[in-house]
C-alpha cells in the first residue's frame, strides 16, 4: 500500500514546480533535470534556476515541506547533470547540425536559439558559453547550436565547465546560505525564487549593456 502511494505521488509530480520535483525525486531528480534542461531541447521548460536554489535552501532542514536533502550529494548531482548535459547537447548539435534546431516548433525555443546566436556572434565562444548558463531557454539551445556552428570542442568543453560550475554550484550554495541564515525563509519561497531568477540574468544584462556602450563609442565621430 505504501509503495502504491509513493508511486502515485511520483506520477502526479509537477515538472514546473521545484518543490514537487524535489519531493518526488530528491537529489537524483536535480541531476536528471540539470541534464535534461542543458542537454535535451525538450527540457527547455524545466525550472533549472528555481530548482537549484530551492534544493540548496531545503538542505538546511528548515521549513515544513518534509524534504530532506544533503548538501554534498546535491552539489555533485547538480554539477554532474549540468556538465554532462551541456556536453551531450554539444555532441548532438555537432552530429545533427542546424536541422536539430530547425525542427523546434516552440516559439520560446526559436527565440532562445536567436538569442544564443546573438551571444555567440557578439561575445565570442568562451564568454557566450558562460553567459548562456544564466539565461533560461538560451542555456538549453546554445549547447547544440555551438556544436552545429562548429565551436571547437576544447574551447566549448573548458568554458561550459566553468559556466556550469558557476551556475549549478553557485545557485545551490546561494539557497543554502540564505536558508542557513534566515529561520523559516521558505515561507517566502515564491518571491525568493523570482528574485534569484532575476539576479541570474544580471551577468547577461551587464555584459549586454557594456557591449552596447562599446558599440556606441565606436560609432561616435
Amino acid at each position: 500500500m505504501t509503495a502504491t502511494v509513493a508511486l502515485s505521488s511520483q506520477l502526479a509530480v509537477n515538472p514546473l514546480d521545484a518543490r514537487s520535483l524535489l519531493s518526488a525525486f530528491g537529489v537524483l531528480g536535480v541531476g536528471v533535470v540539470m541534464f535534461a534542461e542543458t542537454g535535451l531541447l525538450i527540457g527547455f521548460f524545466l525550472p533549472g534556476d528555481s530548482l537549484l536554489f530551492t534544493a540548496g535552501l531545503l538542505c538546511t532542514g528548515t521549513g515544513e515541506h518534509g524534504v530532506a536533502l544533503s548538501l554534498g550529494p546535491l552539489l555533485v548531482a547538480a554539477a554532474l547533470g549540468a556538465l554532462t548535459g551541456a556536453q551531450c547537447g554539444y555532441l548532438l548539435g555537432r552530429r545533427a547540425g542546424g536541422a536539430l534546431l530547425s525542427r523546434g516548433r516552440s516559439a520560446r525555443l526559436r527565440a532562445g536559439a536567436e538569442r544564443a546566436e546573438i551571444l555567440l556572434a557578439r561575445y565570442g565562444h568562451a564568454k557566450a558559453v558562460v553567459l548562456a548558463r544564466f539565461v533560461p531557454v538560451v542555456r538549453t539551445v546554445l549547447n547544440p547550436l555551438a556544436g552545429a556552428l562548429g565551436v571547437p570542442a576544447r574551447v566549448f568543453t573548458l568554458w561550459q565547465i566553468v559556466g556550469g560550475l558557476l551556475w549549478s554550484v553557485g545557485l545551490t550554495l546561494a539557497g543554502y546560505a540564505l536558508g542557513s541564515s534566515i529561520p523559516n525563509v521558505d515561507r517566502y519561497l515564491l518571491p525568493l525564487v523570482a528574485l534569484i531568477v532575476l539576479l541570474s540574468l544580471l551577468p547577461f544584462a551587464a555584459e549586454l549593456y557594456r557591449g552596447r556602450g562599446r558599440t556606441g563609442a565606436k560609432e561616435a565621430p
